[in-house]
């Protein structure tokens, strides 16, 4: 900056506030969506069967003689025709499936639908339609719009087990197509026959299935599901999380972790269904899929309000945490990071049980040593701590050696990052008091200062008006203003405490 504009900079800086953050900023929800299983193509291992070699290569001539095939009235013929355009559909390689949807085959399969006499004939006409709506979203449509779901939902009361998880898996692969067709299959009945399948009669293979399409109808928050349907699905969740097999104990823990993504309310559901202390062990689960899961649950139950997040803290979370931060797997450290960030985002009693877990120190290790992603969720728990913690807190964050590893990501280009880094040794230097001289030179020291003055030539508005509060409201040498005489503050600033020591003080 020229002279002229340091000189209107500084008389804007007169006016302005560093605003404070309230619990939705600093509370964070994840944004990025989790690439799970949606859809499922039925594979032709899958009973076992041992099918002669299909000829896969399509002409038009073949695909018209299976489609007029399809239509006979001799069922035999039928069956031959059907078997034979699910034996294309099943091809691991490019299944002809647009071809087919062309050829005008899927009202004749629809129809064979409805062959209450005929299983068979039922059973590879439903499954030809799951492959069909195993592909992409105008494909599944294509399903949807033959009027396929309603005799798939009738069809889940069939004598025939094979025909009733047929439905199954071709009902999970329309709801996996996202919220309209969830809620569009919810709107016909589909969520108490699924659910009826859970009992203990049921064979494992079936159950796995049943799960999974109990995943696809909770997967999406925009809308998420009904609340209706939510309160009639937490109670087989709680059954379910019992289970020994670990893919069901997956597909259930991912099911409660959509739920609770869905926004305080559905938080509240799930914690009103009693499962809250049944997911809190799973964060030490042998399996690293079920601990993912169980992280990602819990991490979105504590995104809540205070007393949601106090019941995660109840249940004796913070117990597993030594071991998450400290895991093999980095993804489990990031997400153990986020986790508490949320509680650092969370009231003074929140933040000491981190403290009196012995968390912080592991925190600030991710902060110095994790890849950059973890360290960007290590710098949002220590700057949300500098915001709602006390003076002795923030005191205690400053003693075990914050400063430095929180100062060198200053100089990353993630423009979020240096904010909250700001931020946070802003809300340090402002929580001193009578210490105030003590931590800007720790900062100095460790080449912070040097970082913060860069960014005051930086592009972002934000970044730029922070670092040049910092320089000059505690580093500039013609300042003689004394921080600790600075009038108490708004409700948007921390006041400086005259007595450092009320509350521990910063002694180090």
């Amino acid at each position: 900056m020229d002279k002229q504009q340091n000189d209107q900079f500084k008389n804007r800086m007169g006016v302005f506030k560093n605003k404070g953050k309230d619990q939705d900023e600093m509370r964070r929800r994840r944004t990025e969506v989790t690439v799970e299983l949606r859809k499922n193509k039925r594979e032709e291992t899958f009973l076992k069967r041992h099918d002669e070699d299909v000829d896969k290569q399509l002409t038009a001539d073949n695909l018209a003689l299976i489609v007029e095939n399809a239509a006979s009235e001799d069922q035999a013929v039928q069956l031959a025709a059907v078997q034979a355009a699910r034996k294309l559909l099943s091809s691991d390689r490019n299944p002809p499936i647009d071809d087919l949807i062309q050829s005008g085959i899927l009202p004749i399969l629809v129809k064979c639908l409805e062959g209450t006499d005929n299983p068979s004939l039922q059973f590879e006409a439903a499954w030809a339609l799951t492959n069909i709506a195993s592909g992409t979203s105008r494909q599944t449509q294509a399903v949807v719009h033959a009027g396929a779901v309603p005799l798939f939902l009738k069809l889940l009361h069939s004598s025939s087990q094979n025909v009733c998880e047929q439905a199954v898996w071709a009902l999970g692969n329309i709801i996996g197509d996202g919220p309209q067709l969830r809620d569009y299959v919810i709107s016909l009945g589909v969520v108490q026959p699924l659910l009826s399948f859970i009992n203990p009669e049921i064979p494992i293979g079936f159950l796995r299935n049943v799960t999974w399409v109990v995943v696809n109808l909770c997967r999406n928050k925009e809308p998420p599901p009904p609340q209706q349907t939510i309160k009639e699905i937490l109670p087989a969740l709680n059954i379910l999380i019992h289970h020994q097999d670990t893919s069901i104990l997956v597909d259930t823990v991912w099911a409660l972790s959509y739920l609770t993504d869905g926004g305080n309310n559905n938080i509240q559901l799930v914690i009103d269904s009693g499962v809250v202390p049944k997911l809190i062990p799973l964060l030490s689960h042998k399996e690293v899929k079920v601990q993912t899961a169980a992280l990602r649950a819990v991490g979105n139950i504590v995104t809540g309000t205070d007393d949601q997040t106090q019941v995660v803290l109840n249940c004796g979370a913070l117990f597993h945490f030594p071991a998450l931060l400290s895991h093999q797997k980095e993804k489990i450290n990031k997400e153990a990071v986020w986790f508490l960030s949320n509680i650092t985002a969370g009231n003074k009693q929140q933040v000491q049980a981190v403290i009196d877990a012995g968390l912080i120190p592991m925190i600030i290790t991710q902060l110095t040593k994790g890849e950059f992603q973890t360290q960007k969720e290590a710098a949002w728990a220590i700057s949300n701590l500098t915001i709602s913690g006390s003076k002795q807190q923030v005191a205690y964050l400053v003693s075990e050696g914050v400063i430095h590893p929180f100062c060198n990501l200053l100089t990353c280009k993630d423009t979020q990052v240096i904010q909250v880094v700001l931020d946070g040794i802003s809300n340090i230097l402002n929580r001193a008091g009578e210490d105030v001289e003590l931590v800007a030179n720790m900062i100095e020291e460790c080449g912070g200062l040097d970082k913060i003055e860069f960014l005051q030539n930086h592009e972002n508005v934000e970044i730029y008006k922070l670092a040049y509060s910092i320089i000059e409201r505690y580093f500039s040498e013609d300042d003689a203003e004394d921080p600790s005489l600075v009038p108490e503050s708004t409700e948007t600033e921390y006041a400086f405490d005259n007595n450092s020591t009320s509350e521990g003080g910063f002694r180090f």
